[in-house]
């Protein structure tokens, strides 16, 4: 029976010489008392020493996950060819089945072969000859270290925890801050009140405070490495004619002692701010360039990593700290958000408010893929960032300025730009319009305007002749001048219709009237005539009657 015991230098394997000592297992420590009693149990039969740590590192690693090592591998199968039928005590139950998986060898793993590895350890100095204690411990660190470097994936530049627990102080210490200078202003200001109103900026107001004491004191005190010269002098006629009540020199102490507290809270957070640019920068210089130290801090604080913030699409980032508005407007069937934490970069901010949201989309999308290469990309510089920033600033100086064109190659096509051109429109005054004479219904008003513009000229059809060429060329001059006559004439007759328009058109009317009294008077003789032509036929009757009579 043989035992698999595992160091950091490498693997030892023991063999048994007592089997029966396992079923006493309350008593095997006594055993193990003095390195003789142990060399009468347990016997070093090989030990398989690792070449270098990054072979010490995989065979760790696989202890740990549970799987056969080469380096082990090899060992056993010289241990399996010699002897075949014998057990080998293992501490760990997976690597006990994954060895008995590849080499068919008989594993055992419980609670007794969990003291006698107890045991061994205690006694390892001894047992294992070579081997001093300091080398061993030296060996045990760098082991661990390493291992926990593999299984965290740990990298000195890009530790996003420091980031995320820096981001989070910031946060608390500027609420800090604001509590601590409200509470400063409303204890002064019962003393001095006006120098609250005065003074707007918070770390101008507590040194004053600091350095004046009571509002008596401000006239002696010289305020000009804080204040301005102007605002001196505002504060120091404000101290004379202030409404305060008088506090003790006590008082004054204990606010003296609060402003300390607000200038090295401030200083610190000063400092803090600076570690998180610096860290900002090592870690994620792509994101940073694009949204900034403090929003791209708080985009990998609220993912958790910069892993997972690498993880999430472009939508999701652009929402990101926006989620109790996104589901509140899912479920009462609302327009969603179009930002979250992101608002607050400077991009956004320096939009107008009708194209925050294309902005906002656009960013999104740049910073997911500053993202993923700031999280696996390897020696990452901030070209990335800095291209797509100018892009992104392009882009929102065509929305601002309401011209549209693509930025890449990527676009469909090309938005036309038409430049504004502004159009004057020249009115011609017409000769035609200026008549006060009425006008009828049916003449239009641009007539005489197209009489002028359109003057037809007659077509004279030529005769075929069957003389010779002289005459030919005769015929052709009397022909031109002819086609001249007739244009001369035609022009003199529209001039001289243009001028009488007024009088035929009075004549006209007078025709119209003639010709409807007529028609009047046609209508009403037809109707005489169809009641003549009815009452005809019986005064015919009557007159045959009174001739018949006459001649009877």
């Amino acid at each position: 029976m043989f035992v698999l015991y595992e160091t950091p230098a490498g693997y030892a394997i023991f063999k048994l010489l007592d089997e029966k000592k396992l079923q006493e297992i309350d008593n095997l420590y006594l055993e193990f008392e003095s390195p003789e009693k142990a060399n009468k149990v347990v016997k070093l039969k090989h030990f398989e020493k690792f070449a270098d740590t990054t072979e010490a590192l995989s065979a760790a690693t696989a202890a740990v996950e549970g799987k056969l090592s080469k380096s082990l591998k090899k060992t056993l199968k010289k241990l399996v060819s010699d002897d075949v039928q014998n057990q080998l005590l293992v501490a760990d139950a997976k690597l006990g089945s994954a060895i008995k998986d590849k080499l068919a060898l008989q594993c055992v793993s419980n609670t007794a072969v969990q003291e006698l590895m107890r045991c061994i350890r205690s006694q390892s100095e001894s047992l294992l000859s070579g081997l001093p204690k300091k080398e061993m411990a030296a060996m045990a660190l760098g082991l661990a270290h390493s291992l926990s470097r593999y299984k965290l994936k740990f990298s000195p530049d890009k530790i996003d925890t420091m980031i995320v627990q820096a981001q989070c102080l910031l946060d608390d210490l500027d609420k800090e801050l604001n509590n601590y200078m409200m509470r400063a202003r409303e204890w002064y200001g019962w003393h001095f009140p006006e120098l609250g109103k005065i003074l707007t900026d918070n770390i101008a107001f507590i040194k004053t405070i600091k350095l004046v004491g009571t509002r008596d004191n401000m006239a002696t005190t010289d305020l000009s490495d804080i204040l301005p010269e102007e605002l001196e002098e505002k504060v120091k006629e404000a101290a004379e004619i202030s409404m305060g009540t008088e506090i003790s020199e006590e008082d004054i102490l204990n606010i003296q002692n609060l402003c300390d507290e607000i200038l090295s809270i401030n200083e610190y957070r000063t400092h803090l701010y600076d570690y998180l640019k610096t860290r900002m920068m090592a870690m994620a210089p792509n994101l940073t360039v694009l949204v900034g130290e403090t929003i791209g801090a708080r985009l990998i604080a609220h993912a958790g990593s910069l892993v997972n913030l690498a993880k999430h699409p472009a939508s999701t980032v652009q929402i990101l700290g926006a989620e109790k508005a996104l589901f509140r407007a899912l479920k009462t069937k609302k327009d969603t958000p179009k930002y979250g934490i992101i608002f607050h970069a400077s991009l956004i901010g320096s939009a107008s408010a009708k194209n925050k949201g294309k902005i906002s989309r656009s960013l999104a999308a740049k910073a997911s893929l500053a993202t993923r290469v700031d999280a696996f990309g390897e020696d990452v510089t901030m070209e990335l960032g800095t291209e797509h920033r100018a892009k992104l600033e392009m882009r929102l100086r065509m929305l601002e300025e309401g011209n549209l064109s693509r930025l890449s190659g990527t676009g469909k096509a090309k938005a036309k730009l038409e430049k504004y051109h502004s159009k004057s429109e020249v009115k011609v005054f017409k000769a035609g319009e200026d008549s006060t004479l009425p006008i009828g219904k049916k003449r239009k008003l641009t007539e005489a305007d197209e009489d002028e513009e359109k003057v037809e000229i007659p077509k004279i059809k030529e005769e075929p002749s069957d003389e010779s060429a002289g005459q030919d060329g005769s015929s052709k001059k009397k022909k031109k001048k002819k086609q001249k006559e007739m244009v001369d004439e035609q022009i003199i007759k529209k001039i001289k219709t243009e001028d009488d328009e007024p009088t035929s058109e009075k004549k006209k009317k007078k025709k119209r009237v003639s010709e409807s009294a007529t028609a009047e008077e046609m209508e009403s003789s037809l109707v005489v005539e169809e009641q003549t032509t009815i009452t005809t036929p019986k005064s015919e009757k009557k007159k045959k009657k009174k001739v018949k009579e006459e001649n009877a």
